[in-house]
């Protein structure tokens, strides 16, 4: 089920699970005191007992009281539990140790974000919430909230957690359409400049780039590069870069997993723009120094600007499947693969896919709007090229069984005409409010009272 934690971080707007408040009082633990009886005896128990040894060790202490609002460990967990997932449990207790530390920060950043809204009397109705982890379930496990309840429950985290990050995120959103964004200004005379620009660079590359950033000083160096070797190590041992992003990146691209969308060059700080040209999809690169901090990147596509991406195309496919039967010898697979190669070879065309697979014992699958790009990489090379009606070569194995491909339909994209000037207006007024909104919570921070336990 990693392969789902790894859908959900890109499911919902941030991976902050958060604080769940804490129900029993002090008075209602005092209530049994002096003078209450249990059978026929009394006990005598002091109303203000003074504790001499070690606490209860299964009670859970809180971590942080944010302006009188209880984190607990338990939230923490519930937190980590959805990263780990992610990560395919490939992390270490040093690693679980040190994700503590910065899961503690966001859930605290978190509460203050929920505190403000709610002090700017902007609510979110408790059906809005449910509403949206409905549709998180849907994406994930086919409008069946309970088995996502379970899920989660599996893992270590819970239901209670996802929804209270997505009040949070709800309500800083909102809080931010309000208070920040009607007070973000762009000039008509910067979009038709950055258009200009645009379409100067027509045919050169631009590279969709994910980027974690941590700011440092000369004080913080030492910690911060420490910091990042880990994370790249985590990252290259498989874990997920969408949710170190959201755990540790400080720039304002955190809640979109580090995602900067395409990117040309120029619009990148230099020491990025350097690294940046080097590299190919799938590669890491890190830490680099720039903006006062430093940058892990990387690379998740690249393409050339204004023009048409034959990863583009829209394709109709047809998979043909057939699973070798259970405990046969690879030479055995090697006559049932003949057979089954040939019988791919006798159909003439998609309309006679279905017949001929259900003679040959095949499975036959149908999809349609199908972007090329979205397929994975190896199977892309295979298809790229073909005509409607042709296979691909045989792929996959004796144990999950051999499949093809077969081309259906195929829509070639249109030359690209780029962004328009209200898209661009807008991608420069969401830069701007996120920088807005770094300082907003900036200053909830230091305005707040938090108690470390």
């Amino acid at each position: 089920m990693d392969t789902f934690a790894s859908r959900l971080l890109g499911s919902i707007a941030t991976l902050a699970l958060a604080t769940a408040p804490i129900a029993a009082s002090a008075q209602d633990a005092a209530s049994v005191g002096a003078g209450a009886e249990v059978g026929s005896t009394q006990l005598d128990l002091p109303a203000n007992a003074a504790i001499l040894g070690p606490g209860d060790p299964n009670v859970r202490k809180p971590t942080a009281v944010v302006n009188g609002q209880i984190v607990t460990g338990t939230d923490v967990d519930q937190r980590i539990a959805l990263l780990v997932a992610a990560s395919k449990g490939q992390i270490s207790d040093e690693e679980k140790a040190r994700l503590r530390v910065q899961v503690l920060r966001n859930l605290i950043d978190e509460t203050l974000q929920i505190q403000e809204a709610r002090a700017q009397e902007i609510e979110v109705p408790a059906a809005e919430v449910d509403q949206t982890y409905a549709r998180v379930a849907a994406q994930n496990f086919g409008q069946n909230v309970a088995a996502m309840d379970t899920y989660l429950t599996g893992i270590g985290s819970s239901p209670t957690s996802l929804k209270r990050q997505i009040l949070g995120e709800m309500s800083w959103q909102r809080l931010l359409r309000r208070n920040v964004a009607p007070f973000v200004n762009v000039s008509s005379e910067e979009v038709n400049e950055m258009m200009a620009r645009l379409e100067a660079s027509r045919g050169t590359e631009e590279f969709r780039l994910g980027e974690i950033w941590l700011s440092a000083t000369p004080d913080t160096r030492e910690q911060v590069l420490a910091n990042m070797a880990r994370i790249i190590e985590q990252l290259k041992q498989g874990g997920s870069f969408l949710g170190y992003a959201r755990q540790f990146s400080e720039s304002s691209t955190a809640a979109a997993g580090g995602d900067l969308g395409f990117v040309r060059l120029e619009m990148l700080p230099s020491e990025l723009a350097v690294a940046a040209r080097q590299m190919q999809p799938g590669q890491l690169v890190g830490p680099i120094e720039n903006s006062g901090g430093y940058s892990i990147l990387y690379l998740i596509d690249k393409k050339a600007v204004l023009t048409a991406d034959p990863r583009d195309a829209v394709l109709s496919l047809k998979q043909i499947s057939y699973e070798f039967p259970k405990g046969i010898s690879e030479r055995e697979a090697q006559t049932e693969l003949a057979k089954f190669i040939d019988g791919v070879r006798s159909m003439r065309g998609c309309a006679s896919a279905e017949q001929v697979g259900e003679t040959m014992g095949a499975r036959v699958a149908s999809s349609d709007g199908i972007v090329l790009r979205s397929l994975p990489e190896g199977i892309q090379s295979l298809v790229a090229d073909l005509q409607i009606g042709q296979t691909t070569a045989p792929f996959g194995g004796i144990e999950e069984g051999v499949s093809v491909l077969m081309l259906c339909g195929r829509d070639d994209p249109q030359v690209a005409t780029g962004p328009n000037f209200d898209e661009l207006m807008n991608q420069l007024e969401d830069e701007r409010i996120g920088k807005r909104a770094q300082r907003y919570l900036r200053d909830l921070r230091n305005d707040a009272v938090i108690e470390y336990n």
